[in-house]
């Protein structure tokens, strides 16, 4: 079912979003839908740097790289969408549906209570969570005027149990938006872009094969923890201390990686 969806939204490209009144945007679907990838890439980035991203542009960017077969920008630009826009679910299923396409398959990430708490708070912009806390704050004053004027004793039990339970709900909204944008502000992730590139154990390119330390795939997505300028017969290189997984950290050429 997740694969025929997917392959409608790649069919309808551009259309599954809303559209814009730019030229360039209508040149842009105009050869996505001509099968026209590369040069729909091309403007779509043009637009996003000229005119300032969006969900869309990004959505649209990530199936013009889907349909080039470039899984690694695909993932960031999904990504990218889902930073503006949490509540983007044909993003969400085209970023499945690459992911579990790319080569490379990560151990556990993070601990099961983090990614839980990150899962919940991505599926909704970090306003949106504030607005809900804003809600429950009021109601929890109404409770409380209810509890503490209100003749009934009815409507005194529903002020005081309702109230709690509404202050809770502000405190657990005020978290997730919090967390919310912290996710959204991140910029320690990142996506591996090239083709392939051969992770060192040191800030440099590997000179044995001691060194390397892993081979990873376009698409696959670290953490960064570090990073160090490094110098190899005079040529000049950033390098960053990367996670893959709980198990698995090492070096990579900043090249070849893009931050989310």
């Amino acid at each position: 079912m997740k694969k025929l969806l997917f392959a409608i939204l790649m069919l309808l490209g551009p259309f599954a979003a809303s559209r814009a009144e730019s030229p360039l945007i209508s040149q842009a679907d105009s050869a996505y839908n001509a099968d026209n990838f590369r040069l729909a890439a091309d403007i779509y980035l043009n637009v996003i740097q000229e005119e300032g991203p969006s969900a869309k542009l990004y959505y649209n960017l990530g199936n013009s790289y889907y349909r080039l077969g470039e899984m690694g920008n695909a993932i960031l630009s999904y990504e990218r969408a889902l930073r503006l826009d949490p509540a983007d679910e044909d993003a969400r299923n085209n970023l499945a549906f690459v992911n579990a396409r790319i080569t490379d398959r990560p151990g556990e990430r993070g601990t099961f209570l983090g990614n839980a708490l990150d899962a919940m708070s991505a599926y909704a912009h970090s306003n949106v969570w504030a607005w809900m806390a804003f809600t429950c704050f009021i109601l929890t004053l109404v409770a409380l005027i209810a509890y503490l004027f209100s003749q009934v004793v009815k409507i005194r039990k529903i002020g005081f149990f309702g109230g709690i339970f509404t202050f809770i709900a502000t405190c657990v909204c005020l978290f997730f938006s919090f967390r919310a944008a912290a996710i959204a502000t991140d910029s320690n992730a990142a996506i591996i872009t090239v083709p392939s590139t051969i992770l060192s154990t040191t800030p440099r390119v590997p000179q044995d094969r001691n060194q390397e330390a892993m081979l990873l795939h376009e698409g696959t997505k670290v953490t960064i923890l570090d990073s160090v300028r490094s110098t190899t017969d005079s040529i000049h290189s950033l390098w960053y201390d990367v996670e893959v997984d709980n198990a698995h950290r090492a070096w990579i050429n900043a090249n070849a990686v893009q931050k989310i």
